[in-house]
């Protein structure tokens, strides 16, 4: 590559059954390369502009280092892409396959042949609806937006997002690596035993997942200020929606009306379901939540039962007490019985709240 930045994408092919620990031990491992390390949630970002002269290889050869370690250490398969920004590597690296890498030379020329045939739904921030806008006008390939005047852009799409696509169909991207770790998150997942397509069904999934965040939250004293929803479905594609809480919480009724919100803006029509997983996000010591106060005395009844709940699972366990909603012919187990592939328990001596 030329003299300019040298920024690798790592796409992990991560176990189901990973252990949580991977991802730092990952972490470590590549910050034996360079400093400056950004996790993601499926890989990695690294800026290896200044390593290169240190390990004495170029940007390839690194990376052809970096994948092997990973292989070897953690048994764990990449796919990886350097370019001279991240958006260039990220999109290169979704189009190489597993255990191979592409690198894309930081010259005009090689930036140019590599987005310009590309689709425009590739570039960031552009999503279906964008890309049938501009397909509207003809736009169909990054080469077509490049070759249209800012100011035409940002008539069809707006100041702010007719600039950025401007830019980025032009392979310019500001953005850096940053090493701050990403705040911690906690997650459970629930994979149905066949593919499922009774909604009920999800949502009935839905509040047990968000039932056992907000044990674990509890328990952990932590509140999430958001929450990821992830459907994986039949044909192994799989669609992510995340959402900002309005406060942060710990308390399962607010988690599971969020849950609800996500799955519900998915507009699911009898998809056959996989599995479902929620992921509590940017996690925060309980001593800073704070809860805006309200008129109706009825709010604050879920918050008592619960309170109450969770000091009887301390005594008798987590199953003794559940909600009634989940109390169908037997007892559900729970989102952790659920990841582990456990046999529900009977329901014998078990009241449902």
């Amino acid at each position: 590559m030329t003299c300019g930045r040298s920024i690798l994408r790592l796409s992990f092919d991560l176990p189901p059954d990973a252990d949580a620990e991977l991802p730092e031990r990952l972490r470590r491992l590549l910050e034996d390369f360079t400093p400056r390390v950004q996790l993601l949630e499926d890989g990695a970002l690294l800026d290896l502009t200044g390593a290169t002269r240190w390990w004495r290889r170029d940007a390839r050869g690194i990376t052809e280092l970096v994948q092997l370690r990973v292989l070897a250490y953690f048994g764990v398969r990449s796919a990886a892409a350097v370019a001279g920004t991240p958006m260039l590597a990220a999109m290169a690296c979704a189009l190489t396959p597993l255990g191979r890498r592409t690198v894309i030379d930081d010259s005009p020329e090689a930036i140019s042949a590599f987005l310009r045939p590309r689709p425009v739904r590739e570039l960031p921030g552009v999503g279906g609806k964008t890309a049938a806008l501009l397909g509207e006008y003809g736009l169909h390939t990054v080469g077509d937006v490049a070759d249209v005047p800012q100011h035409t852009l940002q008539r069809l799409l707006g100041a702010r997002a007719g600039r950025a696509l401007y830019e980025h169909a032009r392979g310019h991207d500001t953005t850096v690596v940053d090493p701050t770790p990403a705040p911690a998150s906690l997650s459970t997942e629930h994979r149905f035993p066949r593919d499922e397509l009774d909604p009920a069904a999800h949502r009935r999934i839905l509040l047990a997942l968000a039932d056992d965040l907000g044990a674990r939250l509890r328990a952990t004293a932590q509140i999430a200020s958001g929450v990821t929803c992830t459907i994986r479905y039949a044909d192994l594609t799989a669609t992510r929606r995340s959402r900002t809480l309005p406060e942060a919480t710990q308390h399962t009724v607010l988690l599971a009306r969020a849950a609800y919100t996500l799955y519900d803006s998915l507009g699911l029509q009898r998809a056959r379901v996989r599995s479902i997983a929620l992921r509590a996000d940017a996690l925060q010591p309980d001593d800073r939540a704070t809860r805006q106060l309200t008129l109706d005395g009825d709010d604050d009844k879920p918050l008592a039962i619960e309170a109450v709940a969770d000091r009887a699972r301390v005594r008798y366990g987590h199953q003794v007490i559940y909600p009634a909603a989940l109390a169908v012919s037997s007892r559900p187990p729970s989102a952790r019985q659920w990841d582990r592939g456990g046999p529900p328990e009977d329901a014998h001596g078990r009241r449902a709240t």
